[in-house]
């Protein structure tokens, strides 16, 4: 991607003349001492409670055992996140520690120098993480980032609409599916909640069912030949849109953001949609931008699609975990050990905020929506990580943007084909 390369350019410039540096730590690397204080800057997106207040107690601990370590809590909305940490990087500059989805917008950091290889330091940490929670953070034998958030996107459901609309069980085909969405908007009820202005929400449609039509091997193939036109992720186009077609997303959707007030997840939360296909933070974001819909709130896998090649037992998804900077102080990677060692980490876990990463941690889980989730992870056939972080970043943006103007209306099922196979050959 060309602003790898500008960045690489970059580095190798500012380091002739003083090092391409952090954006915290004040001891140029070295390590900490009683007499000087370490700022880390820790950039993360727990915006919402309840991470939100975990973080925040977890910072409070760790200076109380470290006085001479400021940690600087940025956090930031997921999708100005993503916008300024890609600003940063550009500039040859990383945060000491950082939220990172894993896959190729990693690796592509790691390749062009801006985080650290974290492979022996972690090597020797009390904590031992999963190898599925760990796997998106590693590459060619190296361990970039360490978890600390699991699941899968799958569709979450308003239980007492489904039964005012005559729904008497999840669907698990993709036929029954648009059978349902036709019942709730005959019973007068909005079928989906979809955050149209973030566009990531609605990659999740287009991914599923090409995942379902061509089954894993399709995605693995077409990322190495970087060819999209394939069958299956065409027709994927078309199934989505006949669901688009039945208009069955919330009045201004395309208008709409996801954890705002007036957004996705607030929809779900407060009763006004049957829907929404996201991951396992679902809930806890649902309460936190509505009002949440407690034990009505229940879940279901990406429905199979008839004739195709995947099962609903293959899960799109992933986790949430962090980096640290190429230049970050060693004080950074103690904070990183701190958060995820197993008493503190399981805070995290019997909060609802994220799903086990450390082995033996299952029994944190308290939240029945969240074990769901778990045992619905656990009993996956298959795995693959959100293709917005799969892919090179210009790919993945391709996939959100083109499926957004799907969704739309303003680009065909063989247009979006064609936009991400171009952008992918580009790379």
């Amino acid at each position: 991607m060309k602003w790898i390369r500008r960045t690489a350019l970059l580095c190798a410039a500012v380091l002739a003349i003083g090092g391409c540096g952090g954006a915290g730590g004040d001891d140029g690397g070295g390590g900490s001492s009683d007499s000087k204080k370490v700022t880390i800057e820790f950039w993360n997106i727990a915006t919402n409670e309840p991470l939100k207040s975990v973080f925040a107690n977890a910072i409070r601990d760790f200076q109380a055992k470290h006085p001479n370590i400021e940690i600087k809590n940025v956090a930031i909305e997921n999708d100005a996140f993503k916008s300024k940490l890609t600003t940063t990087m550009q500039s040859g500059k990383a945060p000491d520690i950082f939220h990172t989805w894993g896959g190729g917008v990693l690796k592509q950091q790691a390749d062009a120098g801006l985080v650290k290889d974290v492979t022996e330091d972690i090597a020797s940490w009390p904590q031992k993480f999963t190898n599925a929670a760990i796997a998106p953070y590693q590459f060619d034998g190296k361990t970039y980032a360490v978890p600390h958030d699991i699941g899968m996107v799958g569709i979450w459901y308003n239980k007492a609409l489904f039964k005012k609309a005559g729904i008497e069980q999840p669907p698990a085909t993709w036929s029954e599916f648009i059978e349902a969405v036709k019942k709730l908007k005959a019973a007068g009820i909005t079928p989906i909640a979809l955050a149209g202005k973030a566009k990531w929400p609605g990659h999740y449609y287009w991914s599923y069912l090409a995942m379902r039509i061509g089954g894993l091997d399709a995605l693995k193939q077409a990322a190495e030949t970087k060819d999209f036109t394939d069958p299956a992720f065409i027709e994927a186009g078309r199934k989505l849109k006949e669901l688009v077609d039945l208009e069955p997303f919330q009045k201004g959707f395309l208008g709409a953001a996801y954890d705002t007030a007036d957004g996705q997840a607030a929809t779900m939360g407060n009763g006004k949609a049957a829907m929404e296909l996201m991951g396992q933070w679902a809930p806890s974001v649902q309460s936190s931008a509505g009002k949440g819909i407690g034990d009505d709130l229940g879940f279901f896998p990406f429905p199979a699609v008839e004739g195709g090649k995947g099962t609903n037992t293959e899960a799109l998804g992933g986790g949430g975990g962090f980096a640290v900077g190429a230049e970050a102080p060693p004080e950074a990677l103690e904070f990183l050990k701190f958060l995820t060692e197993e008493t503190e980490h399981r805070k995290a876990v019997e909060s609802g905020g994220v799903l086990p990463v450390l082995q033996g941690e299952e029994d944190a889980v308290k939240d029945p929506n969240l074990a769901e989730v778990a045992k619905h992870l656990a009993a996956t056939t298959g795995f693959q990580l959100y293709l917005d972080q799969a892919f090179p970043p210009a790919v993945g943006q391709e996939v959100n943007d083109s499926v957004a103007e799907l969704i739309a209306g303003t680009e065909t099922p063989e247009g979006v084909a064609k936009a991400i196979t171009e952008t992918a050959k580009s790379e």
